[in-house]
């Protein structure tokens, strides 16, 4: 039932809340491959609300209105490294014919904030600037100094947000070991018992075309299909989508699957992994994936003319390998479509997998269970990234804890890059708790 507008929700003036809002009407789009709104407006104004609390606020872009930003606040123990809490102002397309609300309008509708970004990942940058702004207006410092940043152009790879600041400007991230950022720390639904997600490695990303080339002809003419660049592509395409990639345990999917064991009280000779994880529920397709290598066809090209046989075609594959086993998915995918077409690879990006085990995993534990009383907590492996991969390059474990508590019907993970993407007012204020608390202690 839509919350009537002589009610309004007792939450809609929390200052995380708002801040989500503001965020989101901050169209921020980000298409790819250098096309984008820029994030210049967003940084600006985190910038000010970090000015605000008296912070030296380092921002600037790697292209016109391609905006970044980084401030250090210091800790109470500085003999503790310096923890790097980040997060990304980019938003992927929103097609208004598609939702229910206007994408960047910030609508407050059944208990929920509306907009692309209120998922990935402006409910995360509004929870840590408040959580910031709590602590500090509070005369108190995190246990650890702690650089906050925000990067552009995540939605792209991070080709002109963390990548270039971690290879042009590593010094932003001097005395940092662990970092803390998007797709974890939210709750999940296992056989009727809430669990919480924790992000300790993700898979490797290559983006690359398939491509075709034969001599361009008239569409009139008698060719055989090994003379059409579009049925040799796709003979590759089909092969490559009806190959079932065998499933491959790295540390992090055992942990995660020790965890998930000891939570069902499953038997493992009984159920195997993939039936396992189809009890975490709407979790259940990212947990599937990180079980193996995935290779997704998402773009088609091909032709400019109704009756002229192209020269040339090409789709485009989102590969997500499993961590250091890139070179070997490769090769396997090369066997897979032949050698009639050729590869390109566009970008690649490492994956990580950092200890699920430790102090940072304690802590975000224990700040977990002071607010969800018993909560517990499974270690994951992302089949998606996030700009952990670049600080990755500096020695700098990362992990996924961005915390919520969600209602069990809740479909979250459908909610990344979805339509009609929202998150409940009472999740993000939990969350901005539960990283306070986590900041004061860690």
């Amino acid at each position: 039932m839509t919350t009537p507008l002589d009610s309004p929700h007792p939450l809609a003036d929390d200052p995380t809340v708002r801040t989500t809002q503001d965020l989101i009407r901050i169209d921020t789009t980000n298409w790819g491959d250098g096309k984008s709104n820029g994030e210049r407006e967003a940084a600006e104004y985190l910038e000010a609300r970090l000015r605000a609390l008296d912070l030296d606020v380092t921002m600037w872009e790697t292209e016109p209105r391609r905006t970044s930003l980084v401030t250090r606040i210091p800790g109470k123990n500085p003999d503790k490294p310096a923890l790097v809490v980040h997060g990304h102002t980019d938003v992927v397309p929103a097609d208004p014919r598609d939702w229910s609300v206007d994408p960047f309008s910030g609508e407050i509708r059944d208990g929920c904030i509306w907009g692309r970004g209120a998922v990935d990942m402006k409910n995360m940058d509004a929870m840590m600037l408040t959580a910031v702004e709590q602590l500090l207006g509070a005369g108190e410092l995190p246990e650890r100094e702690l650089v906050i940043a925000y990067f552009a152009d995540e939605e792209d790879g991070g080709k002109l947000g963390a990548h270039l600041a971690v290879r042009d400007r590593p010094e932003l991230f001097a005395g940092a070991t662990e970092a803390i950022s998007e797709v974890g720390g939210y709750s999940i639904d296992i056989d009727g018992r809430r669990a919480y997600l924790l992000q300790t490695g993700e898979k490797a990303m290559i983006w690359l075309k398939l491509r075709a080339k034969r001599p361009a002809g008239h569409g009139s003419k008698l060719v055989p299909a090994d003379d059409n660049a579009l049925t040799v592509l796709a003979r590759a395409i089909v092969a490559l989508g009806q190959h079932e990639w065998p499933m491959l345990l790295s540390g992090t999917t055992r942990e995660m699957l020790d965890a998930l064991y000891a939570l069902t009280g499953a038997e493992p000779h009984l159920v195997g992994p993939d039936e396992l994880v189809l009890r975490a529920g709407s979790a259940a397709a990212w947990l599937t994936a990180s079980l193996r290598h995935t290779s997704n066809p998402t773009m088609l090209a091909g032709g400019y003319k109704h009756n002229v046989i192209p020269e040339e075609a090409t789709v485009a594959i989102d590969c997500r390998p499993l961590p250091g086993r890139e070179q070997e998915f490769l090769a396997e995918l090369r066997r897979i479509v032949g050698d009639d077409v050729e590869l390109d690879i566009s970008w690649q990006d490492v994956g990580t997998e950092a200890p699920a085990t430790g102090p940072l995993v304690e802590a975000a534990r224990a700040a977990l269970d002071a607010h969800d009383p018993g909560a517990v907590v499974v270690p994951y492996l992302l089949p998606a990234g996030t700009d952990n991969k670049s600080l990755s390059k500096l020695g700098i474990h990362g992990y996924g804890f961005a915390p919520l508590r969600l209602p069990a019907d809740l479909d979250f993970p459908a909610m990344f890059h979805g339509v009609d993407e929202r998150v409940p007012l009472e999740s993000v204020v939990f969350g901005r708790e539960v990283l306070a608390t986590f900041l004061r202690s860690y």
